[in-house]
């Protein structure tokens, strides 16, 4: 038995919800009855640790047909291009690095075989930090799950959209949007074009949230309305099917006699979430200069340290751009934070040439970077009238956290040598 229909949504960042997909199968007044409705079993899901204050504690009752202890022994699963931080065998460098595309495997593959890492940072085993990692999966994921259970993953989008059914229900996930899995979620994969490309952030640290907005006020930046979580819908199907977990920085596999995607209800505040892009409202100057890019911050997973994050997700959207008497790309710096940056769809206004979508580029601490010598003539004499950039949508994870590159990202074909000479037609312009 499987339930289905339209995709629905329930709405709201971080808020308490309640689904039930069959009528009855929510409790009433208390979380763990004796007996648990419709011969329910449930199983608390936490993600935060059971004494968090309560405005940070994350967790969520599942009412399910078996719980998810009713599974086999885990066995190693190699996995040759899937790291964690910290990664060994190679130092980390101040170079500047960029990347073309990757290019889809030859041979069929799903979510899970397609994965690769491009760089990490911070302890795993810590929880601080954060990996980068690709997906490009030709293949769904049919008898197959997966969880994570070193840290949660925001998956980017960037070819193909893709169909997650989770535990707690289903998301429809396209470019232009992402998707947030929670540390432990099971999930499954579906491609619904085929194929799929994309990104992925697996966040060691605290879970991602919105971040304050400061003198903004009330509005603006991501809003909570506009975050979508899933309504309950189940499988209660018996068979062969596999379970993958990451852990520990490594991947193990079981067996399992049903689907894991039995979940009937849930009530609470931790469960996936899926955010249009495109709702982001962004905030920008209308007098002059370029503001700091943390006004394009989205989601940030906070860090020990106020104002220093263990990573920030942060996009460049279409937007208006109207700043008088600005150099209006992003200015030349250096800073303490490292940047690994993607392109999902256009051009980036700093990066005419090179930075291709499906690509990447990484800029650790204090290396310093900013538009190349093209971008820098075009800017520095355009006619500045009110400009819309309208084809384009990258983005950023921002850690304080230096990142390390793998050896595959070092030495794939992707990799672009001669991207340092972008900057090299700078000229001196003193005196003149």
């Amino acid at each position: 038995m499987t339930t289905s229909g339209e995709l629905r949504y329930l709405h709201g960042f971080g808020n308490e919800h309640e689904t039930e997909a069959m009528d009855g199968a929510l409790p009433v007044g208390q979380f763990n009855p004796q007996r648990a409705p419709l011969g329910l079993y449930a199983e608390q899901f936490s993600t935060t640790a059971f004494t968090a204050p309560r405005h940070l504690n994350r967790r969520t009752w599942l009412y399910r047909i078996r719980p998810s202890v009713v599974q086999g022994d885990y066995q190693p699963l190699p996995h040759n291009l899937l790291r964690s931080g910290p990664i060994t065998g190679v130092p980390p460098a101040p170079n500047l690095m960029r990347w073309n595309a990757l290019e889809f495997p030859s041979g069929s593959v799903d979510f899970i075989d397609s994965l690769v890492t491009m760089a990490a940072n911070g302890q795993q085993p810590m929880h601080i930090g954060s990996a980068v990692h690709m997906y490009r999966a030709n293949k769904d994921m049919t008898e197959r799950f997966f969880y994570n259970a070193d840290g949660e993953l925001l998956i980017v989008p960037q070819q193909g959209a893709i169909v997650a059914g989770t535990e707690m229900g289903t998301l429809h996930v396209a470019p232009g949007e992402i998707l947030v899995i929670p540390r432990g979620v099971r999930f499954q994969v579906q491609l619904p074009e085929g194929k799929a490309r994309g990104y992925i952030c697996e966040n060691y640290g605290a879970s991602f949230t919105l971040p304050e907005r400061g003198p903004v006020g009330a509005n603006g930046y991501a809003n909570d309305r506009d975050f979508h979580y899933p309504v309950a819908c189940f499988e209660d199907i018996d068979g062969e099917f596999e379970l993958v977990a990451k852990f520990a920085g490594n991947l193990f596999t079981c067996r399992l006699d049903h689907s894991p995607l039995d979940v009937v209800a849930w009530v609470g505040t931790t469960a996936p979430y899926k955010y249009d892009l495109l709702r982001f409202n962004v905030i920008n100057t209308v007098s002059f200069d370029h503001p700091d890019p943390s006004i394009f911050t989205v989601l940030t997973s906070l860090s020990d340290t106020p104002g220093v994050a263990n990573v920030d997700f942060v996009i460049f959207p279409p937007r208006w751009m109207v700043a008088e008497h600005t150099f209006r790309p992003p200015w030349y710096h250096r800073n303490v934070m490292s940047e690994f940056m993607g392109l999902i769809h256009g051009v980036y206004d700093a990066k005419e040439a090179g930075f291709v979508p499906g690509g990447a580029s990484l800029h650790n601490c204090m290396s310093p970077h900013g538009p190349e010598a093209a971008v820098f003539e075009k800017a520095s004499n355009a006619q500045l009238e009110p400009e819309r950039y309208r084809d384009t949508l990258a983005f950023m994870f921002e850690s304080r956290f230096a990142y390390t590159p793998t050896r595959f990202a070092l030495e794939c074909d992707a990799r672009q040598s001669d991207y340092i000479d972008c900057w090299q037609g700078l000229e001196k312009h003193f005196g003149q």
